[in-house]
């Protein structure tokens, strides 16, 4: 087929969602070229995937020159994530088609993305409410201790996903990270995230080049709106506040979520304008709360009472002195 714009356009602000959560390539992209644009699963898979490999390290650039990618732990990623994303296409065409094992593996995703976005609202609540510290806000300045044997299983289950599906390379892992390490940054989250994606992706994306069926022009129109999109997300990540970052990363993961429990795109539009509607009027009411919190502790600074205190102060002080 001809060079389609408009997957181009989609594929565009897709991928500024990705440089900016980390997550929501395979498992927005994907179902966008079955729904939108009628590519065969297989192919959309495939082409996604080869589009990935390159879209990955351009954002994870950004985030490796702003510092904010934890290289330890991108190690121990890799050394699980890569082996396995090769096996998992292998498995993928011992299974067939394999549209029992992905919808299992869609559910079972759909949960764990759901559940990692309300914990990522409480985290941020308690945060509010100043329970949660610093590691609640996902801005704790301490070096996280990396748990080796953990990280590595992370890899291994993220890369077969992604071998399989396509998707994984962030939603599944960024998730895993975020309950094995709370302590990290919400920049670095993202940045190690994108940075340990290349080579697994790009492992997957060699298994589907051999096996899958990949199409050039698909892949294409992707690039043409990722690659630009994926430098726009990341440049705003690697400098936005980490509280945004949080609100954004919960409404990706419950999209993400609803996709995989199969939502059309319609009802999905419409639940996703709601919610980042009511996470605006949250926002305001909170703030609209905290506003006179603010201003009676800074009261006693201006009050007149104490004011004439202090006056009655300096004028008892020559008296006593005398």
């Amino acid at each position: 087929m001809d060079f389609d714009w408009t997957m181009a356009l989609g594929s565009f602000l897709v991928a500024i969602i990705v440089g900016l959560t980390g997550m929501g390539g395979g498992a927005l992209m994907t179902p966008m070229l079955v729904t939108f644009f009628g590519v065969s699963p297989l192919a959309a898979v495939s082409s996604d995937l080869v589009a990935a490999a390159v879209m990955k390290p351009v954002g994870s650039a950004v985030h490796y020159r702003q510092g904010t990618i934890n290289m330890r732990l991108v190690g121990w990623l890799c050394a699980g994530s890569v082996p396995a994303a090769f096996s998992g296409v292998l498995l993928a065409r011992a299974l067939g088609h394999g549209d029992s094992v992905e919808n299992v593996i869609g559910k079972a995703m759909g949960a764990a993305l759901m559940i990692a976005a309300a914990g990522l609202v409480l985290r941020g609540y308690l945060a509010y409410r100043g329970r949660g510290g610093s590691a609640g806000d996902g801005d704790g300045s301490a070096e996280i201790t990396i748990r080796p044997v953990p990280t590595v299983l992370i890899g291994v289950v993220g890369g077969l996903v992604v071998g399989i599906t396509s998707v994984g390379s962030g939603s599944l892992i960024i998730v895993a990270l975020l309950a094995l390490y709370p302590a990290l940054k919400a920049n670095q989250l993202v940045g190690t995230d994108l940075l340990q994606a290349v080579p697994l992706v790009l492992a997957a994306a060699i298994g589907h080049l051999l096996f899958g069926d990949f199409r050039m022009e698909v892949t294409a129109a992707l690039l043409a709106g990722s690659i630009p999109g994926v430098y726009l997300g990341s440049k705003i990540s690697s400098r936005a506040p980490s509280t945004l970052i949080r609100r954004v990363l919960a409404l990706v993961l419950v999209a993400s979520s609803l996709k995989m429990f199969g939502v059309a795109a319609v009802p999905l539009a419409w639940t996703m304008v709601v919610l980042t509607a009511a996470t605006a009027g949250a926002w305001l009411a909170l703030r609209h709360r905290a506003a006179p919190r603010r201003d009676t502790l800074s009261s006693p600074v201006v009050s007149p009472g104490v004011a004439g205190a202090s006056g009655e102060q300096s004028e008892r002080g020559p008296t006593m002195a005398a």
